[in-house]
């Protein structure tokens, strides 16, 4: 960092501060909203640099691809059977995703599927 610029830019805060200039941001006085709070603390880090890298977890990853073919069969004309193909790949993504969320949080094959990306991504 250059010289002197830490203590100017706290200076300017300071004086930002006495003026007042922060008293009525959104969010004053309220806690602050993490979206990572139903990750477990341990993880957090983990997942916030898989984040950033681009990979998500699989439920994650069909969410997406869920929306996005909810997007499709919006856009596609009603009998026709592009939007058929449309609704049949929507019902199939619900149902992978039903049967990540079964009993565990997510299932082995997903599991490892991920697991293999990453390995693959990173090598």
């Amino acid at each position: 960092m250059i010289p002197g610029f830490e203590t100017l830019v706290e200076e300017r805060i300071k004086k930002a501060q006495k003026d007042g200039a922060f008293d009525n941001l959104e969010g004053n006085s309220k806690p602050l909203k993490f979206e990572d709070q139903h990750i477990p603390e341990e993880f957090r880090l983990a997942h916030k640099i898989l984040k950033n890298s681009g990979f998500l977890p699989p439920e994650v990853e069909l969410t997406k691809k869920i929306t996005q073919t909810e997007q499709l069969l919006e856009a596609a004309i009603i009998d026709s059977p592009e939007r058929l193909k449309i609704q049949k790949k929507l019902n199939y993504l619900f149902v992978k995703l039903n049967t990540i969320r079964g009993d565990r949080p997510c299932s082995p094959v997903m599991a490892d599927t991920y697991r293999n990306n990453i390995i693959k991504k990173m090598s």
